[in-house]
């Protein structure tokens, strides 16, 4: 296992360590294992996937990766979660900042995913750069459904 997640996740830690955030090593494992080969990971935060900023118990793993974004948590005693949204079915992402902490809002054609308790001197890069990533695989996307027609 290369750890390229959980590098990429303890750069970001060590940069905005007001995110609360557990477990690190154990939730990156959950993304690694799904990555598919030739995927590369692009940027990679953690955060806690909450509706609410009190509840600081559920860390989860959001790498962006070539192909998809990817959301990978470890449970405490056996299993895991991980979620997958590819450019197709993003629709809108949107930020919002506290006193302390700042929220990602992740608008997909399925869910609503809501991250909590992220430093918010963080919120302008991760929406940099999911934002820009995803705009320009939709424009692929959209451009293969003209050449379709």
């Amino acid at each position: 296992m290369s750890n390229e997640v959980y590098k990429e996740v303890l750069k970001f830690k060590n940069k905005y360590p007001a995110t609360i955030a557990w477990r690190l090593k154990s939730h990156s494992a959950v993304v690694e294992k799904h990555l598919n080969p030739g995927e590369e990971v692009l940027y990679a935060f953690a955060a806690q996937k909450n509706e609410t900023n009190i509840m600081f118990m559920n860390t989860t793993i959001v790498a962006l990766t070539n192909r998809r974004l990817l959301f990978g948590t470890k449970r405490l005693l056996f299993g895991y979660f991980l979620t997958s949204i590819t450019p197709d079915m993003f629709n809108d992402l949107s930020v919002s900042s506290g006193l302390i902490w700042g929220t990602v809002y992740i608008d997909t054609i399925k869910e609503f995913v809501t991250l909590t308790n992220v430093d918010k001197q963080a919120l302008p890069e991760i929406e940099t750069h999911i934002t820009e990533y995803m705009m320009e695989e939709k424009k692929k996307y959209k451009n293969r459904d003209e050449d379709e027609d």
